[in-house]
């Protein structure tokens, strides 16, 4: 049942057209209502990059027009990658980025979810579409659709070198291949590497370290000067990011710097929590990889992503999408307390809980964002995602922990009927 089936056109039609039905109040809201001013951010910090190689003006000097003025923070990879961008009008590049994020995250929950698609039968497409509109209204995901954000496609190119068996279109992409060419876009997803060298797939994290360095090298050949700036000077300055003890930082190091910590003590705590979530989330990915549920290894390491990062933005949670799958298992039917684990994640990611912890703790005059000294039911709203991400962890250790305490136990001995016992055997 891990394989899937495969859906026919008629179910994939069905799927198409309930998520762009259902995505037609978010497209009216950050596409057709939107303020010019902050109109797909995001993807004009991307065009704008491009536009600055196309010119020759310093890509990570640009700032964006006013009133965002953000910076450029990807690689020099993505930059080149931009170039596309430049070329067209920034009206349609905003259009098309998001009918692309729609997509992307339809083959997201296509391929997250193929084990309840599987036992859906017929109903494949109207599960799938279903699912994928419920997903949508996540605010990591509609966050995406509001600034114009690449979460999706990172999240779907991991998960797609992950899958096993490998889909027939990518059969002559080895694997590793698109982890390394999403850590050559963005670095945060070479946490697959580290999977790939903890669970033994030596091929894949040779691959994988291969394609992004090779891309990395042949980006500093066509652009040293960006190359310098980017790997000399901005990647060190965390605060290019924006306020790293802001609320939309979820990562632990954003939690621990709302409650108060700073300098020496706060990296030292950091580097513990840092650790000891390592060794438990890529432990953990490493033995769902070697039952082969290959979902469940890409949420544990897509939430390494965005726990162990300095900086992780709430739209960069969009990871927690194979989290809720994950949760979900292939039956979970048969198991209630599967269903309660991912509707809690689901209802907390639906909601924008920080927002309300942040609005109600300024609102009380509380010192920010060293909160710590405010209500601490509010406090905890402020810091809900990185602490579901981390819930959610544990949830999925306590599972394995049980997993394995049921192979160890001892089957009672099979007891023979008496009459075949005492029953003489025949000549």
């Amino acid at each position: 049942m891990r394989d899937g089936r495969r859906l026919t056109r008629s179910q994939w039609a069905v799927a198409l057209a309930i998520t762009v039905v259902g995505a037609l109040p978010l497209a009216r809201a950050y596409l057709i209502a939107q303020q010019p001013k902050s109109w797909q951010i995001d993807v004009q910090v991307y065009r704008d990059a491009g536009v600055s190689l196309l010119q020759g003006r310093p890509v990570y000097e640009w700032l964006t027009q006013a009133p965002q003025y953000l910076p450029f923070t990807y690689p020099p990879f993505a930059a080149i990658l931009a170039i596309p961008l430049a070329l067209l009008p920034f009206g349609v590049v905003g259009w098309l980025w998001s009918v692309l994020q729609l997509l992307a995250d339809l083959l997201i929950v296509r391929y997250a979810g193929r084990a309840l698609l599987a036992r859906s039968g017929r109903r494949a497409g109207w599960l799938l579409g279903l699912l994928t509109v419920a997903v949508l209204y996540l605010l990591p995901v509609s966050d995406g659709f509001r600034f114009g954000q690449v979460n999706a496609f990172l999240v779907l190119g991991c998960l797609l070198d992950l899958m096993r068996p490998r889909l027939r279109w990518l059969d002559r992409v080895p694997q590793g291949v698109l982890v390394g060419v999403a850590t050559a876009i963005k670095l945060t997803p070479g946490v697959f590497i580290v999977h790939f060298l903890v669970s033994r797939q030596w091929r894949a994290a040779a691959v994988s370290a291969g394609t992004a360095a090779g891309v990395t090298l042949g980006s500093f050949v066509l652009l040293p000067q960006a190359s310098f700036a980017f790997w000399g000077g901005a990647l060190q300055d965390p605060t290019r990011l924006g306020a790293n003890d802001g609320t939309s930082n979820q990562s632990i190091r954003g939690i621990l710097m709302r409650l108060g910590l700073d300098g020496t003590p706060l990296s030292a705590v950091w580097l513990l929590l840092a650790a000891a979530t390592a060794v438990l989330g890529f432990g953990l990915a490493k033995r769902a990889h070697d039952r082969g549920n290959e979902v469940a290894a890409a949420a544990l390491v897509g939430m390494m992503a965005v726990l162990l990062s300095p900086v992780s933005w709430i739209h960069h949670f969009h990871w927690l999408v194979l989290a809720l799958f994950a949760l979900l298992g292939s039956d979970p039917l048969r198991h209630p307390r599967r269903i309660a684990a991912a509707v809690g994640l689901y209802v907390v990611l639906l909601l924008h809980l920080p927002w309300w912890g942040q609005w109600h703790l300024v609102s009380a005059n509380e010192p920010f964002p060293a909160a710590s000294s405010g209500d601490p039911f509010w406090t905890l709203l402020n810091n809900s995602y990185g602490l579901a991400a981390l819930l959610s962890l544990l949830v999925l250790a306590w599972r394995e922990a049980r997993r394995r305490r049921g192979r160890q136990r001892p089957r009672p001995p099979v007891r023979q009927p008496e009459s075949d016992a005492l029953s003489t055997p025949r000549s």
